[in-house]
């Protein structure tokens, strides 16, 4: 039960920072919509399209990509407001559903009969794979492509997650709620310091 309302939270928070998105971009209502669902249900397709599992999670039960809507619509009419968001909103949002998709995604691949490893890989994409397809149909470079620590955040508490979990015999629920706290921690520290990682520069 709290991994399904943790995934409806994840839902919400990912398809608001889609139209947060879009709403910078002047994009028109479908543009909004289509932006903010698959913000929120992207990262969660290709998982399961790379786990093998049958039919996508939104196909057997599309109570996410209901929430996914009707966030999106609700988001509009609450945000034409004449009074400027606060620019920490759009990157804060990410960062929870980021933390959320990235445990979700990782039990969802042990209960796939996934090893450590992999795990840690389909709590990655779980998390940044929405991101990525947002960013793309925005035309902006995909967050996990710059110096931002975001990817890098995903693996650590996915890392954490998973160690918890299969060395050190934590409950999986525990497991997921510690690896989400290490994963939202470093991401807002991120945001709150402006920290980056190094570049990798060629000379010409």
């Amino acid at each position: 039960m709290l991994v399904y309302w943790l995934d409806i939270l994840g839902t919400i928070v990912f398809a608001v920072s889609g139209v947060l998105l879009a709403g910078k971009l002047r994009m028109d209502p479908f543009g909004v919509l289509v932006l903010g669902v698959v913000t929120a249900v992207g990262g969660g397709t290709i998982r399961d399209m790379a786990l093998d599992a049958g039919p996508v999670f939104w196909v057997k039960d599309p109570t996410d990509l209901v929430v996914a809507m009707v966030t999106c619509m609700i988001t509009i009419i609450l945000v034409r407001q004449p009074r400027r968001l606060p620019k920490w909103i759009l990157p804060v949002l990410d960062a929870v559903g980021l933390a959320v998709f990235v445990g979700i995604g990782v039990n969802k691949a042990f209960a796939s009969g996934a090893g450590p490893l992999v795990a840690v890989c389909m709590g990655v994409m779980t998390g940044v794979g929405g991101g990525i397809i947002r960013d793309v149909l925005a035309r902006e470079i995909p967050m996990i492509l710059r110096t931002e620590v975001y990817a890098t955040a995903c693996i650590i508490g996915g890392m954490v997650h998973v160690t918890a979990y299969s060395t050190f015999g934590m409950p999986l629920q525990q497991a997921m709620m510690l690896g989400m706290m290490i994963t939202l921690g470093i991401r807002l520290a991120a945001i709150r310091w402006h920290l980056k990682l190094p570049t990798f520069t060629l000379e010409n």
